[in-house]
């Protein structure tokens, strides 16, 4: 096992959601190599502080200075309980600041932890040989195959002529949650499309990113959080992305 493996498997074995041999492979690689026993370290140590509301946020003190400059300055004259008021009026405005700021940290961080389940997923699928469940080309064979298993129905929809072919599907988990899997390939590159359910969710405009060398592309759109997970090239991921939301439309 490389170190690139074993940093995609390191947060599935802190959450457990390793089988028994993958984690005993994980394990030995830890063991030999002191750069993923130290980052193992640091991920159980950042999980612990979560895990305990440990884990706090300040507002940054040019962020304070800006919100309290807009406040009122108490006149000399003014009675003791309402300089007091004033400054509870500057702390509760204060605290409100530092609590957006901490929203933004916290949902900045679930999208990374997402991230990296999503790639972890993709790698384990590869590795265990458990990429599909059910294995056809057909959209009319994949997508029903689905009913009874999920509360969602998956957008399967084939690519073939467009260069993407359909392989198939399969179940998986995502934030502890089962999540419909649609299987693609491109030449020799496997295209993992995650799809969880996301009822109220605003349609977004996909997004690149890219960990561990394997680029993902997120949105949302029609009730659902889509990812697209591959070793394939950014732009012909894009690519894919592009076709995909078309052929959803038609």
């Amino acid at each position: 096992m490389t170190c690139e493996e074993a940093a995609v498997l390191l947060h599935a074995l802190i959450d457990g959601e390793l089988d028994a041999g993958h984690a005993r492979e994980v394990e030995a690689h830890v063991a030999t190599c002191a750069g993923c026993a130290a980052r193992l370290r640091e991920l159980q140590e950042l999980s612990g502080a979560m895990a305990s509301s440990r884990l706090r946020i300040a507002a940054p003190g040019e962020l304070r200075t800006r919100i309290e400059g807009k406040l009122p300055v108490p006149r000399a004259t003014a009675s003791r309980r309402g300089v007091i008021g004033g400054f509870a009026a500057g702390a509760g405005v204060s605290a409100l600041a530092a609590s957006g700021l901490l929203l933004l940290v916290t949902q900045r961080n679930d999208r990374q932890r997402i991230l990296g389940e999503v790639v972890s997923a993709h790698l384990r699928s590869l590795q265990a040989k458990h990429l599909i469940d059910v294995e056809s080309s057909d959209q009319h064979t994949v997508k029903p195959w689905f009913n009874g298993r999920l509360d969602l129905a998956p957008p399967v929809v084939d690519l073939t002529a467009q260069g993407f072919t359909l392989l198939g599907g399969r179940l998986d988990t995502l934030d502890a949650k089962p999540v419909a899997v649609i299987v693609y390939r491109r030449r020799v590159h496997v295209i993992n499309l995650f799809c969880a359910p996301a009822p109220g969710a605003a349609n977004s405009v996909p997004t690149m990113e890219s960990l561990h060398g394997y680029n993902v592309l997120r949105w949302s759109e029609n009730g659902l959080n889509l990812w697209a997970v591959s070793d394939l090239n950014a732009e012909e991921l894009s690519e894919f992305g592009d076709k995909f939301e078309t052929a959803m439309k038609q």
